[in-house]
């Protein structure tokens, strides 16, 4: 089963704030076990939402505009792909890892080519 775990932003990871260097080094740690478990496949930090770019659809027209969807309140931070026996086995996995008080991480399952 492949999941993504997101990481929430805050305040500080839209500000470009850089973790401090013991959760930097812990997240390496906690990094290097899940790639030893056989279950980081991928994962990266987003840039602030005041990077991103959206298309809108409108029939034939695209319009392009500056920022992230107006009605998000929940911003991702950044996102690891994992390859587990279960959800169950996420979730035992994301209480390991080093994250900040305060803070949410989400798992939702990846769709398989079996589920069509």
């Amino acid at each position: 089963m492949r999941v993504m775990v997101m990481g929430k932003a805050t305040k500080d990871t839209e500000a470009e704030v850089p973790p401090d260097p013991q959760m930097i080094e812990a997240m390496d740690k906690y990094n290097q076990a899940l790639i030893a478990a056989g279950i980081l496949k991928d994962g990266a930090g987003l840039k602030p939402t005041r990077y991103s770019k959206r298309v809108h659809f409108s029939g034939k027209n695209r319009t392009v505009i500056d920022g992230p969807f107006a009605e998000t309140k929940d911003v991702i931070a950044g996102y690891m792909i994992w390859e587990v026996k279960s959800i169950e086995e996420a979730i035992e996995w994301v209480k390991k890892g080093p994250v900040a008080s305060g803070s949410d991480v989400e798992i939702r399952p990846l769709y398989s080519p079996e589920d069509f």
